[in-house]
């Protein structure tokens, strides 16, 4: 029945009861189906890892939450100046050159980065969480009309959260005229990330150290990231031996640290959307407005906005309206 709709020959119209039928099974509002049409996005403009292992509803959930996020950045848009996009294009070049350009150009010099998610918003970057239903994928990005997005997961660890940013960011900068999937590719865009986030001369001074499992959970915090990731970057940079290596990742897997963290770092979220529902809210704009103005379920707007969970009863929904204190003076 939907196929048949969807056809460009069709001039009918379905009856009020379909139209019902739609909205309860899809949890949508019945405007959303006469609104202007989504503008979507193509999924081989999108950084999917593990594409082979994805089932085909978690991509498409993915890639819908990748048309809400646009979507999303509009309207801001249209009611604020959106923050200049300071993303260059190295494709083509080595990970690890790449990451110490956007440390030399960002200012970053060999410092831990304090918050990956602020730095990605400071130059342009477009931060979006992901839902319950798109909460199998780890994260992706891509590129829309020459604006950049990011879409995390806020189940995944503090440290795991931040590899996956930057690991995004990885993408953007080295993939941005090619096609974003596949091994080679997403190697490359784990190298980026682990120098970025862990520079090649902070590391080096560990170097020919007898260090345990113990040692590595507290190095960790220099840089947060988790301890298999240190792990991985250490051996990769000859300053662990083969020997040295095996054993602690023996030690961190019998810790659980291959999932979790031991006294892990809280997970980051977006101040940017903080802001800006601070500076709508002290309007009058609810998050629930702007679900009723886009024609969308509350939660699907909140699962995107780093309020996960806010609003779980759907019959409390037109009660929900943001209670942050405005913060934002320039808009």
């Amino acid at each position: 029945m939907v196929s048949e709709y969807e056809k460009e020959r069709c001039t009918s119209q379905p009856k009020d009861a379909t139209i019902d039928a739609f909205s309860k099974a899809l949890n949508y509002p019945a405007e959303f189906f006469f609104s202007d049409d989504v503008d979507e996005v193509e999924n081989n403009a999108i950084s999917f890892r593990s594409l082979k292992s994805m089932k085909a509803s978690q991509q498409h959930a993915a890639v819908g939450a990748g048309a809400i996020g646009v979507m999303l950045n509009s309207y801001f848009s249209d009611r604020f100046n959106p923050v200049d996009i300071n993303i260059p294009n190295l494709t083509g070049s080595d990970p690890e050159l790449a990451a110490s350009i956007i440390r030399t150009e960002w200012n970053l010099g060999s410092q831990s980065v304090g918050d990956m998610i602020n730095l990605l918003e400071k130059h342009g970057v477009r931060v979006f969480s992901l839902d319950e239903n798109t909460l199998s994928v780890d994260a992706f990005s891509f590129w829309k009309d020459g604006t950049p997005y990011v879409f995390l997961n806020t189940k995944k660890s503090g440290e795991r959260s931040r590899f996956d940013a930057a690991h995004e960011l990885g993408h953007l900068i080295l993939h941005r005229d090619e096609i974003p999937q596949g091994k080679e590719i997403e190697r490359e865009a784990d190298r980026f990330a682990a120098f970025l986030l862990m520079p090649r001369d902070t590391v080096l001074p560990y170097s020919g150290k007898f260090l345990t499992i113990d040692n590595i959970l507290k190095l960790k915090k220099n840089w947060k990231v988790s301890a298999m990731a240190l792990i991985f970057h250490m051996k990769n940079l000859g300053v662990i031996t083969e020997w040295q290596y095996r054993t602690l990742i023996i030690d961190a897997s019998k810790l659980g640290l291959r999932t979790n963290e031991i006294d892990g770092i809280p997970r980051e979220t977006s101040k940017l959307i903080k802001q800006l529902l601070a500076a709508l809210q002290a309007r009058g704009v609810s998050v629930r407005t702007i679900s009723n103005e886009l024609n969308l379920p509350i939660d699907e707007v909140t699962g995107l906005l780093f309020m996960l969970g806010v609003v779980s009863n759907p019959k409390k929904a037109k009660e929900h309206v943001l209670r942050t204190k405005p913060s934002l003076t320039l808009v």
